[in-house]
């Protein structure tokens, strides 16, 4: 990125002030980036241990596969999921709070004891589900804002500080060249009136 500026105190002025903004803001940039990569390992790991339990739960009801074939299709379904957002390193993410589930009146008499069970254990599975998948959606956008953040981070500190500075010293460097040559041209003017008006005196 080239970096436009104009030979004067000025532009010299102006660039300073945004060198200065960013290289202030480049170690909260910094934070937020490494609190970023940490927030995304937190979110995969919980992703992935929600999902890990679900696995196990099911494993864990095998035996009741051929139970399950007696069960009410549509006995309970999810109506609602309430999701709250909570900030995650400054992201907002979101958070589950509770499932709403509506659960068709049965006879309990009528129908198998384990009945009862059976929607328990559904409400659970669907929990882990869900959960999991929460979680993963909000490693994504972490991961996502964490990458946008590495990619500023890396602008500044590789490419805009090093131009800005780059900028400020052509110009301090012309200035000093400009100075040195008005007063070397001063100079020339002095010594060239002083010879004039010595051979005016001769």
């Amino acid at each position: 990125m080239a970096i436009k500026f104009q030979y004067n105190k000025t532009s010299l002025n102006q660039l300073g002030k945004q060198l200065k903004v960013r290289k202030n803001a480049l170690p909260t940039l910094k934070n937020k980036e490494s609190a970023l990569r940490i927030s995304v390992q937190v979110a995969k790991a919980e992703s992935e241990r929600l999902k890990t339990e679900l696995e196990e739960a099911i494993r864990k009801y095998d035996y009741l596969a051929a139970l399950w074939n007696e069960f009410e299709p549509g006995l309970i379904s999810i109506t609602d999921v309430d999701l709250k957002t909570v900030k995650v390193a400054g992201v907002k993410t979101p958070h589950l709070e509770r499932i709403h589930y509506e659960i068709k009146p049965f006879n309990a008499f009528a129908k198998p004891a384990w009945y009862a069970d059976g929607v328990s254990i559904l409400k659970e599975l669907t929990r882990l589900g869900i959960e999991s998948e929460v979680y993963e959606y909000k490693k994504k956008l972490l991961d996502w804002q964490r990458k946008k953040t590495t990619q500023k981070v890396n602008l500044y500190e590789k490419v805009q500080i090093p131009g800005y500075q780059e900028a400020i010293r052509k110009i301090k460097r012309y200035m000093e060249d400009e100075e040195n040559l008005s007063k070397a041209s001063s100079k020339i003017v002095k010594e060239r009136h002083a010879a004039e008006e010595e051979e005016e005196s001769v």
